[in-house]
């Protein structure tokens, strides 16, 4: 009767854990989280956000924009599953894939002004004059590119959104410092974008908590990405 009884617990168990796996193949969407910093890269998660929602057509997507200190601040705080950032990940804290391909600084300025006439720009060509940026690009990227001519370098203005700093440069109000293909400038649009020289690459990386658990909807995402990246 004990083995018997005990057969039955065996079976009833395994049972109860087929259950749990049909009832992950009846997932049929869910709720995903994401920070992003700007980039044209944010290209690639559209399009795997496109093909995982072929398979899950309840996928809803919830998309915060900010920069590294403010998108980790809320991964940290479990309120995004995942975030897309220029910096190097914390390794302690963070997992993390790289995207596929790299995005540069360059500055956005009236096609009719005098910096539009160069092929790229130096840190020389940019001294004294009024600059817009990011606090945290002037900071970790503009400072170790300009090196020594950095003291010379104005920052007369902080933008965390490229677009809203394009149309204080339309305006002629100074000169936006920001990467490449973020700011419309085709020829209707009075802009140009003029690339920094020394080149300034900017890597991103696709990252979530080590020991983060995620939502069934989540893990899936996380292993496509995994495959595609």
């Amino acid at each position: 009767m004990l083995l018997r009884n005990r057969a039955e617990d065996l079976v009833s168990m395994a049972d109860k854990i087929e259950q749990e796996f049909l009832s992950l193949d009846d997932i049929t969407g869910g709720d995903l989280y994401f920070g992003l910093a700007e980039s044209w890269q944010i290209r690639h998660l559209a399009r795997e956000i496109r093909e995982f929602k072929k398979m899950y057509p309840d996928l809803r997507y919830h998309i915060t924009s900010g920069d590294t200190e403010q998108v980790t601040e809320k991964l940290d705080k479990g309120l995004l599953d995942f975030a897309a950032i220029f910096e190097m990940p914390d390794e302690r804290k963070y997992n993390y894939i790289p995207f596929p391909e790299a995005d540069y600084f360059g500055v956005i300025v009236p096609a009719d002004s005098k910096l539009a006439e160069k092929d790229c720009i130096a840190a020389e060509d940019l001294a004294g004059l009024p600059l817009f940026t990011s606090e945290q690009s002037w900071e970790n990227d503009i400072r170790p590119w300009a090196k020594e001519q950095f003291p010379r370098l104005r920052l007369d203005g902080s933008f965390r959104l490229a677009y809203n700093g394009s149309m204080f440069a339309r305006e002629g109000l100074g000169i936006l410092l920001t990467l490449n293909n973020l700011i419309d400038t085709s020829p209707e649009s009075g802009l140009v974008f003029r690339p920094l020289t020394p080149h300034l690459e900017m890597k991103m990386y696709l990252i979530w908590n080590k020991y983060q658990s995620f939502t069934p909807i989540a893990e899936r995402f996380l292993k496509q990405i995994q495959a595609s990246f």
